[in-house]
């Protein structure tokens, strides 16, 4: 047992070295003879090839990495807001890129030193195009002690290439899906793609030739946090691992703590409508912990890089795809491989310079907060807090409390208090999508008019009376008052930079607006509904590919679309209706990041 331990080896060749060298051994020592000498030799290069890993990839505080995480691309067929600005990121030229030779080169380096398990990443692996002949090059390093080749995908375009890639040696898949609303699924991700990723997963879990599928889900409060469970029920009959991922800060992200959903709640969630939830045996380098459900044939996990990191098992080495080694994801230093294999380092040399990258490993991943940051106090973060915009696929900055939040002002405000348009020419136009919802509230007698096979009990016998009749007939006589509405509203989307002084004009590509009748008699004593059991709900979507948002375009709509309804019934119901709770339910695209309001 003893030689197992990393260093173990390296002080056993120690002593046979002194054995040989030492005069004061010898001569106390029976005499080597040559034949014993070379046994002796033998056996220690024995001990070195059975050795868990090479001592290059021992770091200093004795954690040996044998996982290998190599990003084939820093493209992304998806702009998750969590991870990725919806402009994207500035791409490496293609030739600063690693080749497939380049990969397979350091891989082999990587596993005849003792990496036992691959896993290729991005940006998004499978928009590589030779992805699928790479994967059969490396299960050719099985020969070398390789075990396993994984690959972590967002799903979108996997189903056309996984029978391929499981069939060239793929051997484990982690696939990426925050949500199961397809609606959310583009709020979240700026495409549309929902019922891609689930084709991907249907068809991993039907290949025989994979030994592990799981799902990684990236929790985030007010936004998908309320799915856990649906995504704890999909475990019920299929062998799927859901793992639940801590929000994490990466720059450009706009990480907020009060975003954060700890595992740990995660946890006492899930047990109060599954109190067998039982904790299942994790392995050494496992980075979540893993819980099964009796009954079901999947497991969850949690994988808690922000309340309790695992960074003592810490096993992970990971290769860029400019060939750049990164011995913590949160680390900034990174070491050119690339570079000195193209300056016509040999192996040996290259093997040093990952040693050196490896020793020089921190104990843990600094600079973000730990478990004593009192994590699971969801309290608003200062703004100073907040990720700035900028972004880069390798580099990470870590926001820091000392630095002096920045006043607030007003966008349309130059700095000497004067009106100003903003300035968005410097802007690339991108997709942007907005949501407004708005209500009016209205009498009994209004909700007749628009729903005339209304199940509400007839109006008093006031109904009946000569002004009462006059007035509706005036109302009816303006037209159908909810087509009437939704025409207004659209009309005045396309005009809102004429009503509102400040406002760019926009060229819309498609505006969606709504109007509901909602029926609410158990709330006439609601100070909310204004004691009103009737209301409509109005329902603004506006879209374009422009340089600014369309927050503006769909609260006008709203606005626009309520406010007629009033004008077409103010002859029967002008004293008693009330427009209210009017806001933006959603926005994504632009730089300061999508969102869904808590209310909506």
């Amino acid at each position: 047992m003893l030689l197992a331990r990393p260093h173990h080896p390296l002080r056993l060749r120690s002593c046979f070295a002194r054995l040989f060298t030492t005069p004061s051994t010898l001569t106390r020592a029976e005499p080597v003879i040559p034949s014993r000498r070379a046994l002796i030799r033998k056996r220690i290069a024995q001990i070195d090839d059975s050795a868990p890993v090479a001592p290059s990839l021992v770091d200093t505080f004795g954690r040996q990495h044998n996982y290998l995480r190599i990003s084939l691309t820093e493209r992304c067929n998806l702009r998750c807001f969590y991870c990725m600005p919806e402009d994207g990121v500035p791409l490496s030229p293609n030739e600063r890129i690693l080749s497939d030779d380049e990969i397979i080169r350091l891989a082999t380096l990587f596993v005849k030193s003792g990496v036992t398990k691959i896993r290729l990443t991005g940006g998004e692996p499978t928009v590589r195009k030779t992805i699928v002949q790479l994967v059969g090059r490396l299960n050719e390093l099985r020969q070398h002690g390789l075990q396993s080749i994984g690959m972590t995908s967002n799903g979108l375009i996997l189903h056309r290439q996984l029978a391929r890639l499981v069939a060239n040696g793929l051997t484990h898949l982690n696939l990426s899906l925050d949500t199961l609303d397809p609606f959310k699924f583009e709020i979240m991700t700026r495409r549309m793609g929902h019922e891609s990723v689930l084709r991907s997963l249907s068809q991993a879990l039907a290949s025989p030739g994979l030994t592990s599928v799981k799902l990684n889900v990236v929790v985030i409060k007010g936004l998908n946090d309320s799915e856990v469970l649906k995504f704890v029920e999909m475990t019920r009959d299929q062998d799927l691992s859901i793992r639940f991922i801590e929000f994490m800060p990466f720059t450009g992200n706009k990480w907020d703590k009060a975003k954060m959903v700890p595992s740990a709640d995660l946890i006492s969630r899930i047990a109060a409508v599954h109190p067998g939830l039982v904790k299942a045996a994790d392995e050494l380098n496992d980075t979540a912990r893993s819980y099964q459900i009796p009954g079901h044939r999947g497991s969850i996990g949690f994988i808690s890089s922000m309340s309790d990191h695992f960074c003592s098992s810490c096993n992970r080495l990971r290769l860029t795809a400019d060939g750049q080694i990164k011995v913590c994801l949160f680390d900034a230093k990174e070491v050119s491989l690339r570079d000195q294999m193209r300056a016509g380092a040999d192996d040996q040399q290259l093997l040093q310079t990952i040693g050196r990258a490896v020793r020089g490993k921190k104990e843990k991943h600094a600079g973000l907060p730990t478990r004593s940051s009192s994590l699971t106090r969801a309290k608003p973060v200062p703004s100073h807090m907040i990720m700035p915009a900028s972004f880069s696929l390798r580099q990470i900055r870590h926001s820091s409390t000392s630095n002096t939040p920045s006043p607030p002002k007003l966008s349309h405000m130059d700095d000497a208090g004067r009106p100003s348009m903003v300035d968005v020419s410097k802007k690339q136009p991108t997709k942007r999508t907005a949501t407004a919802t708005g209500r009016i509230y209205l009498p009994r007698i209004a909700y007749e008019l628009i729903t005339p096979t209304s199940s509400a009990p007839a109006s008093s016998d006031i109904s009946t009376s000569p002004l009462l009749e006059k007035a509706k007939a005036k109302a009816r006589a303006k037209g159908d008052v909810l087509t009437v509405a939704q025409l207004a509203a659209i009309m005045a989307s396309k005009r809102t930079s004429d009503l509102i002084p400040l406002c760019h004009p926009l060229s819309l590509s498609h505006v969606s607006v709504t109007l509901t009748p909602e029926d609410h008699p158990e709330d006439a004593r609601n100070p909310k509904t204004h004691g009103l059991c009737h209301s409509v709900l109005c329902k603004a979507t506006v879209t374009c590919e422009g340089r600014t948002g369309v927050e503006m375009e769909a609260l006008t709509a709203v606005s626009v679309g309520l406010l007629t309804v009033w004008d077409m019934l103010k002859a029967v119901a002008g004293k008693e209706m009330v427009i209210s709770d009017i806001f933006v339910a959603h926005k994504a695209g632009g730089k300061s990041g999508d969102f869904i309001r808590d209310e909506c």
